[in-house]
């Protein structure tokens, strides 16, 4: 029992703040980027290319951290909300309750007796009743009460840095067009980082994440230069 609950509990992990960073560093780097390279296409002075970077650096970082906490807690409340129904239920409808537990356990190839004797096992431990029917019947990891103030801590800290890292260059005084090309290659390779930071938490491809992170990053950063360009010929 212990050992496919175990590897259960792999296929759902619980959130981690993986996703948090890659959330805020990759747009921080996307948007700010593409703002800059729209801004050269259409003209744009160098002070004005700062002051709209510097402008969606505050803006997309608060907003970032914002959105995390906001979707974190209403993930926690809804955590809360189906802990106290299926409490309710282990009271009011136990043996539906029982039946779930079976389903999953015969999922887990338990058959007969066996399934029997482990459905009495976990009734007797309501606490890991409770655990089991979240897990696997809900599939709704738990969410602490500290895990929105650490996301969207995480997510604004990312975008912050994220943001900063295209900016670079024009923050230091480097000439325009040297300055633009600093900011695309700082950019791909903090992607690029990004990726391979992703694949080695995680089971993934260095390549491949890497390769991704590159393609979205840079494709978006892409399609604010056309827009700069389209704007600037009309």
């Amino acid at each position: 029992m212990a050992s496919k609950i175990g590897l259960s509990h792999e296929l759902h992990p619980k959130p981690t703040l993986l996703s948090d960073f890659i959330l805020g560093s990759q747009d921080g780097l996307v948007n700010v980027l593409g703002i800059l390279l729209g801004l050269v296409a259409a003209g744009a002075s160098t002070r004005l290319i700062l002051v709209a970077g510097l402008a969606a650096l505050a803006a997309e970082s608060i907003s970032m951290g914002a959105v995390a906490y906001t979707s974190t807690l209403a993930r926690r409340n809804l955590y809360l909300s189906e802990v106290e129904r299926e409490r309710r239920e282990m009271v009011e409808v136990p043996e539906l309750e029982r039946e779930e537990v079976r389903v999953i356990l015969r999922r887990w190839g338990y058959e007969g007796e066996e399934v029997e004797e482990m459905v009495r096992r976990i009734e007797a431990k309501p606490r890991a009743w409770l655990d089991i029917m979240m897990a696997f019947e809900l599939n709704l990891p738990e969410v602490s009460e500290r895990q929105p103030v650490a996301s969207a801590l995480t997510v604004l800290g990312a975008t912050v840095v994220g943001s900063v890292i295209p900016l670079l260059p024009f923050l230091l005084g480097v000439e325009r067009v040297g300055a633009v090309v600093a900011s695309v290659v700082l950019t791909g390779a903090t992607l690029a980082a990004v990726g391979i930071y992703e694949a080695r938490t995680t089971l993934g491809s260095l390549w491949t994440s890497a390769s991704r992170m590159l393609l979205i990053g840079l494709g978006a950063g892409f399609a604010g230069f056309v827009v700069g360009e389209l704007v600037s010929r009309l």
